[in-house]
């Protein structure tokens, strides 16, 4: 059997860690991280001297994710998730090559009552934002048939995100403090990267959105991490978890207030999981 050949950029982050931990059946991964691929100053001969001449498929799983850094780093910013999306594409789209990327629920401006569609305009309010969303722009027009996915409070049990960064702060104060006014689904990224295993599959291009089902403040899902870490032993001291508004926790960026996606899929071999449910696999993962 001829394996595919899918290149996986970002293979350092949650999700390209998540995207090797699931590979799918005939596929062959050859994982790049910054190392060996650098999205900041990336060039069309750099893609060609590093990346196999017969790669089937590219998931660009790496970003810059410095959320309130972006806000004094534009530059950088704009050069890792705008100017080397742009040149993804081309290289994509002169050679054959099927390309997936991925993007954030910050193309949105937050100010929303009902989930966000695939459709709906985007007005992005921070710097993040921004490049994010002048990524998908170069994507689409330099690669028409890309596929783009939209997600947001992206978990996992590898890298740096909001669950491990809780159970680190229960287990070291009384008292926490986490915003209730921020409304959004949470994404273990093991969903997402089986997702995209599905979709690969399947005769699809343009936006798509995924995030895990249910709705859920930062304050409820900081309170869910607490009572599921202290029933699997992550957490072994008492924290109180205090609701606080947005005002009374001030960011360089600004945050959507309301960032649920709308996700319709009628083709997928599985359903998406709720958050809470992922939420306890992905700590029971983190406990083994």
């Amino acid at each position: 059997m001829t394996l595919q050949k899918v290149a996986v950029l970002g293979s350092n982050g949650q999700l390209g860690f998540e995207l090797q931990q699931t590979v799918a059946d005939g596929v062959e991964l050859l994982p790049f991280d910054r190392s060996m691929i650098d999205l900041h100053g990336l060039t069309q001969e750099i893609l060609s001297s590093v990346l196999p001449n017969d790669i089937d498929l590219i998931i660009n799983a790496a970003a810059y994710t410095a959320v309130d850094k972006a806000e004094s780093e534009s530059e950088v910013a704009y050069a890792i998730n705008a100017d080397a999306v742009g040149v993804l594409a081309q290289f994509a789209q002169s050679r054959g090559i099927k390309l997936i990327h991925i993007s954030t629920d910050f193309v949105f401006d937050g100010e929303s009552s009902t989930p966000y569609s695939i459709d709906d305009p985007i007005n992005p309010q921070s710097v993040y934002g921004a490049s994010k969303a002048k990524g998908e722009a170069l994507l689409f027009e330099h690669c028409p048939d890309a596929i783009c996915i939209r997600t947001s409070w992206v978990y996992s049990t590898h890298g740096n995100n909001f669950v491990k960064t809780m159970i680190r702060l229960m287990n070291e104060r009384d008292e926490l403090g986490v915003v209730s006014d921020q409304i959004g689904s949470p994404t273990y990224a093991r969903d997402l990267a089986e997702f995209i295993w599905q979709i690969k599959e399947l005769d699809t291009k343009g936006i798509m959105h995924f995030s895990n089902e249910g709705i859920a403040s930062w304050y409820d899902f900081a309170s869910a991490i607490y009572l599921l870490g202290k029933a699997q032993g992550l957490i072994d001291s008492d924290c109180t978890i205090k609701p606080i508004k947005t005002i009374d926790y001030p960011t360089p960026a600004k945050r959507p207030a309301f960032s649920l996606l709308d996700k319709r899929y009628s083709d997928l071999e599985r359903s998406v999981p709720h958050w809470l449910s992922s939420l306890s696999s992905m700590l029971a993962f983190t406990n083994q």
